[in-house]
């Protein structure tokens, strides 16, 4: 049976798309999760998927914060996410990240990286984490219109992802907030799928990211791929690809990874550390993946 594979349908996913228009649904299906990550660790905590592609943050919070319905089981985007800071259009009282301070923030859903990076954006601020105010709009249209109606003060998305609305008059960027981490993470459900499946998922997936990644392909085709899949302008495209890096093997996590990020959710207040620090081998699946 054909691993059942989340995703985001992002820019960043360009060599999963190419992977599975080759695959032909042979191995595995994609099954898109267009609310983000806290979508995709729902679908597989009900087991509507077995591999999520997902932001590292989120992933990291759940299983830190007891989930048992997935392990980390790779490497998907090694450099950080650029999350733009977007409010509503020209009448928006909101012009800077510190007139946020106080006000209602826009999340797609409970744990997923918009509301996590909120917590980081807080922390750099210097504003109180423990009393934060979110309001749940589900996609990036309910976002929208969220911060036009005045129900939200702004939200949190990436930014070449949204740069398309932004263009089009219907929000604005008043900031940005890089992650302090690598930003996708690959996981999946620790016993109803078999590791050997996984293992070749990744193995396979692994050649077509290094493919995507290589200097060849980044100065023509990967960029021509984007154009045509999602319809970015062409100085879009080339801007971002400049800044994102993949990993060599997609079945490799470097531990700073874990330790890093832990650091800062606990800080921003995310997550608590039991007595005795996080035990790391409770976020991998030592049998898939290999820790660095």
């Amino acid at each position: 049976m054909p691993l059942r594979v989340g995703y985001v349908r992002e820019h960043f996913c360009s060599p999963l798309l190419q992977f599975a228009a080759v695959d032909q649904e042979k191995t595995f299906t994609l099954l898109e999760c267009p609310s983000g990550t806290g979508q995709l660790i729902s679908r597989l905590t009900n087991d509507e998927i077995d591999i999520a592609i997902a932001l590292t943050d989120p992933l990291i919070a759940g299983i830190a914060k007891g989930s048992q319905a997935y392990k980390l089981v790779g490497s998907y985007v090694t450099s950080p996410l650029r999350w733009a800071v977007i409010t509503g259009q020209r009448d928006s009282p909101y012009n800077q990240i510190s007139d946020l301070q106080g006000t209602t923030l826009g999340i797609s859903r409970n744990g997923s990286g918009s509301q996590t990076m909120a917590y980081v954006m807080a922390l750099q601020q210097g504003w109180p984490t423990d009393n934060l105010a979110f309001q749940i709009n589900n996609d990036i249209q309910g976002l929208i219109n969220s911060v036009n109606d005045g129900s939200t003060s702004a939200f949190m998305w990436e930014w070449f992802t949204t740069k398309p609305f932004v263009d089009a008059g219907q929000c604005r960027f008043i900031g940005d907030v890089p992650t302090p981490w690598p930003s996708w993470l690959i996981a999946a459900h620790p016993t109803r799928t078999r590791a050997s499946d996984v293992t070749q998922f990744l193995k396979s997936l692994s050649g077509y990211v290094r493919s995507f990644s290589s200097p060849e392909q980044r100065a023509g085709p990967s960029v021509e791929f984007i154009k045509e899949k999602f319809g970015y302008p062409e100085e879009d495209v080339k801007a971002w690809i400049q800044t994102v890096a993949y990993p060599e093997d997609c079945a490799e996590i470097p531990s700073r990874v874990l330790t890093e990020t832990l650091a800062v959710l606990e800080k921003a207040g995310v997550v608590k550390a039991p007595e005795g620090d996080f035990d790391l081998t409770q976020f991998y699946n030592a049998s898939i993946v290999k820790l660095t």
